[in-house]
Parts: structure tokens; sequence; C-alpha cells
């Protein structure tokens, strides 16, 4: 539901405070809406949440939109892109304010060919990336929306999140009135 990655987070960190030129890591503050990568575009950086939570989501040619997941502290942006040279695979909008460290793309391929402590988050990274796809598809099958939305809204709750029925029902994968009628169902009426 929301990802975080505190040993990504403290790698990064600990870069941050020891780079030299501090103009290959800097911090960048983020606005709750803002779009911090748009799809199809290029990335201009490499990101790292420092603090604050985003939402990763495509934008389909109907103007929908699918919610992959929710990004919290630590967990890297762009990488993907820099690392096979391409444009925006997806949006990554903030929900909260929050910052980032934004990564020079130089230095992000320099660390790549030295740093084989980044190289080994990177793959672990990845791999936990393929294993919650896997989950959550499987979830989305098995279970139904009643149960998947049960599980949102106590994120929602431990982490004090406003998200809109909008938001809820593109991370779902449901459309807003199946949304409604599962909000609507014994499960959550108090």
């Amino acid at each position: 539901m929301l990802r975080t990655n505190k040993a990504f987070f403290h790698h990064i960190e600990h870069l941050y405070n020891e780079e030299k030129l501090k103009q290959d890591v800097v911090i960048r503050n983020f606005r709750k809406g803002e779009l911090l990568l748009e799809q199809d575009q290029p990335a201009k950086k490499v990101m790292l949440i420092r603090e604050g939570i985003t939402k990763c989501y495509f934008s389909e040619a109907n103007d929908k939109e699918y919610i992959v997941e929710f990004l919290g502290q630590g967990e890297i942006l762009s990488e993907i892109e820099v690392i096979r040279n391409t444009n925006c695979l997806c949006n990554i909008q903030a929900i909260t304010d929050g910052s980032v460290f934004a990564i020079s793309i130089p230095y992000f391929r320099k660390l790549i060919q030295t740093d084989l402590q980044l190289n080994n988050l990177l793959l672990n990274e990845f791999a936990e990336r393929l294993v919650n796809t896997a989950k959550r598809a499987s979830y989305q099958q098995l279970y139904p929306a009643e149960h998947n939305l049960a599980k949102l809204r106590a994120l929602m709750e431990t982490q004090k999140l406003q998200i809109s029925k909008e938001d809820m029902s593109a991370y779902l994968g449901i459309t807003l009135r199946s949304l409604n009628r599962a909000l609507k169902s014994k499960l959550f009426q108090d």
C-alpha cells in the first residue's frame, strides 16, 4: 500500500552529507498536488523521497488513471528511465507536502558504475516491486473490492492520509460507482 525503503533512504542521505560537490545531490521541496515526474516526458533528475507521500500512476488515453502505488520515504523515482534512457513511464504526484533528494543524472550513472551498495539497493528495490505487483494483482483477482478497500482505509487511518474517492478507485482498479457501492456495503456501515 505505502512503499518505503529505509535502507535506500539512509544510503542516499549519507551520500548527500558526504558529497563534496553539493550540486550532484540536492534537496528539493515539493507541495501537495505537484507533479514530480510526468508520463512520456524526459526525467531531469533521479529522485529519492526524503519525506512526504506521492502517488505513482498511469494516465490512459481515455483520461482514466490507474494508481500503481503510494510511495513514501526512501522510494526512488526515475531510476528505470535513466538506466534505460527512456521517457518517464508514469506520473508521480505529491499527495502531501515533502521533499526529495534530487540526484543529477551524470552522478547517478557514475554511482551505478562505482557504488556496489547502491547497485544492491537497486536490485532489491526491483525485486520488491515485482513481488508487490504480483501480490497486488492476485489480491485484486481473489478478493472482493470491499476487502481491498478495508486495507486501503486502514492505511489511510494509520498514515492520517486523506485520499480522494477518485484516487481510491484508481488504486483499487474499480470504477467510482463500484467504490461507492463498496463503501455502502455492510462492512463499512457504522
